[in-house]
């Protein structure tokens, strides 16, 4: 197995990752991407900013990683960057010596979080995207994030507003992966992890680890044909209020316990990562709302899957079936199935039987496709003696890292 192919298997064991969309557009209310609308950078000033409360209040909740929005397509820089005027360099806050990013990276190793960087490519106002100047302000700015802050465990290049663009792509990837050999890239031109197709935190049941194409952006049906199917975890970016920046406007759209945990049940239990976004106020700050929601959506999470009644090890396989005996009078509220996809995935069907307490024939109470790294199966306190994952269609003989009734 090479590294960057257990660097994806990795990536698959984050499983909960944040978003934090924080910049200019903060102070500006009612933009929407590619409006073309002037955001002044005098209005940057997050007096409050505590890139501590962010970070510990996910760790906290489980989340294992956090992207921040470092350039979005307005072009504003949360980094004093030596390309542009548009950045924190040129604002009040603290007067011109601040820096997000470092305090969001310092933030992230202090409390354990992989850290990852999002950079929008294409940028409003700026004369020729498609030029050789752009790709070196590009690279450029790129290079100041790539080596400035230590190590960086993830990119995320957002492909809105480059439906049509050329980009120099191999000596844009040539110089990332110079500068981080490790890194991940999300879903553009040498991806190692891959968007979903929405932002309902919705992957499909049939998507599985693997792909030959990749979905571009929101603002087209363009897909990217890769050479051969090969791994590319997917994963869910949505939203925990309805815009993806803090917005005063926003107060009442903030998502119930009940959606967020739909959210995780759909993403990452089927297989893909959960990216959900949380906007951080004007002070530089998240809401008390949203750190409680948050915090209730990690708590929910531990305690669904805290208590385990089987175990790997007491399931045991019969020809294309893995069997377990559940103890007399156990409630079981969930499956947790995960493959072994260290050679790729086998599964593309399954069926779950349960055998009824005292008499009668097994009945099929669940029909999966693809499992992948993970699939969550609700088992509604059903009684039963007996469990059977049966497995009804496979590329190949399959194998389990980890199967789990709680």
């Amino acid at each position: 197995m090479d590294a960057r192919f257990q660097r994806k298997l990795e990536f698959l064991d984050w499983e909960l990752g944040v978003f934090f969309h924080f910049g200019i557009r903060t102070y500006y209310e009612g933009h929407i991407d590619w409006d073309m609308k002037p955001m002044d950078a005098s209005a940057f000033n997050p007096t409050e900013l505590d890139c501590d409360q962010w970070i510990s209040t996910i760790a906290n909740a489980g989340a294992k990683y956090a992207i921040l929005v470092c350039k979005h397509h307005d072009g504003f820089a949360n980094w004093p960057s030596a390309y542009t005027d548009y950045s924190v360099a040129n604002t009040p806050w603290k007067d011109g010596k601040g820096d997000v990013v470092r305090e969001f990276t310092d933030a992230c190793r202090k409390y354990g979080l992989k850290v990852g960087l999002y950079y929008s490519p294409a940028q409003f106002g700026s004369s020729d995207q498609n030029s050789t100047d752009y790709d070196t302000y590009f690279i450029n700015q790129i290079s100041e994030l790539l080596t400035n802050y230590g190590k960086i465990d993830y990119l995320w290049f957002d492909g809105c507003g480059s439906e049509e663009h050329e980009y120099d792509q191999q000596r844009i990837i040539g110089a990332i992966r110079s500068m981080q050999p490790e890194i991940l890239i999300f879903n553009m031109w040498d991806p190692d992890t891959r968007w979903v197709g929405n932002e309902d935190g919705i992957a499909g049941l049939t998507d599985g680890p693997e792909t030959d194409s990749l979905d571009f952006s929101v603002q087209t049906d363009r897909k990217d044909t890769l050479d051969e199917e090969i791994l590319m975890p997917a994963e869910c970016d949505c939203k925990i209020r309805r815009n993806w920046f803090y917005g005063e406007g926003d107060k009442d759209t903030l998502k119930s316990l009940d959606e967020l945990w739909g959210m995780y049940l759909y993403s990452v239990g089927h297989g893909a990562n959960l990216l959900l976004n949380i906007g951080p106020d004007r002070r530089g700050l998240l809401m008390d709302e949203d750190v409680k929601r948050f915090t209730e959506l990690g708590e929910k999470i531990k305690k669904e899957f805290s208590n385990p009644v089987c175990t790997f090890d007491q399931f045991r396989r019969e020809d294309d079936k893995m069997v377990v005996d559940v103890p007399r009078d156990t409630p079981v509220h969930w499956l947790v199935i995960e493959e072994d996809i260290t050679e790729g995935s086998a599964v593309t069907e399954y069926d779950i039987e349960i055998a009824p307490t005292q008499f009668g024939e097994f009945k099929t109470v669940f029909r999966g496709y693809k499992i992948g790294h993970k699939a969550i199966v609700p088992m509604y306190n059903l009684p039963t003696r007996c469990i059977v994952i049966k497995i009804t269609g496979k590329r190949k003989d399959f194998k389990f890292r980890n199967i789990t009734l709680y």
